[in-house]
Formats: structure tokens, sequence, C-alpha cells
């Protein structure tokens, strides 16, 4: 089997996760491409980043036009402005930093955020969530 379809096998499983649950890149492309395809982990964060551009316009495309979903394009402008700077910075700091350091503060994070969402209480969140949504909104005009 050549190892373009490999690469587009896995794409659409980052796909699926990453429209279903809003991963793909960090998440789930870096760790198959430095486990599966042997990649080093800054090639694997930097196309990571590259094979996500396309995926995260037409996902988040389709959430917007979603009539059941409510997506403020503002709040998105001001994370995307702000994680352009955050960006040029993280690439800065992973460039200076050894791949397998790099690669261990990942797993560390990648840990971290499954433990907490897998013992966090979506229950009590719910309300809170939606005024959240309504305070940015309204704080935004």
């Amino acid at each position: 089997m050549p190892q373009w379809t490999l690469f587009v096998f896995w794409g659409v499983v980052a796909g699926i996760a990453g429209g279903a649950m809003g991963i793909g890149g960090g998440a789930l492309v870096v760790p198959i491409l430095v486990l599966i395809f042997g990649l080093n982990q800054k090639s694997a964060q930097g196309l990571s980043l590259m094979a996500m551009i396309p995926m995260a316009i037409v996902g988040s495309l389709r959430y917007y036009f979603n009539p059941d979903i409510e997506i403020n394009p503002r709040i998105a402008l001001f994370i995307a402005a702000g994680s352009i700077v955050g960006v040029l910075i993280g690439a800065e700091i992973a460039a200076r930093l050894p791949a397998a350091h790099l690669r261990k503060i990942f797993a560390i994070f990648l840990m971290l955020v499954a433990v907490k969402m897998f013992l966090s209480n979506d229950e009590g969140k719910k309300n809170a969530d939606v005024s959240m949504e309504e305070n940015a909104a309204q704080n935004i005009h």
C-alpha cells in the first residue's frame, strides 16, 4: 500500500475527529505523524499546522452555517488575532527547544488536558456556558 494512502486515511480520521469534537491538529495528527510515520516532533507539529488549514476552514464554515449552533464570528476573530501572535511566539520557542524536550512537554500537556476533561463535571456547566457565550457576545459590541 503506498504511503500516501495512509496519510489520506489518517487525514480522514483527523477530519472526523476535528468535525465531531473540534480536535485534530495537535491532539491527533502530531502523535500519528510521530508514532506511526516516525517524523520528529518539530516536523510533525509544522505539518499538522499546515494540514489543519483546510480542515479548519471547512469545519468552521459547516458549524457556522448550522442553524442549531450559534457561532459569533467576532469572538473567532479576536481569538484568531491572539493566536497569530501566540503561534509566532510558540514556533520560536519550539525552534529553540530540543525535539525530545518538546515531545515530552507535548505528551504532558495532552495528559493534563485528558485528565481535566475526564474529571470535569459538565452537568453544572450547561447554564454557565450559555451565560458565558451571551456575556462574551454582549461585551464585544
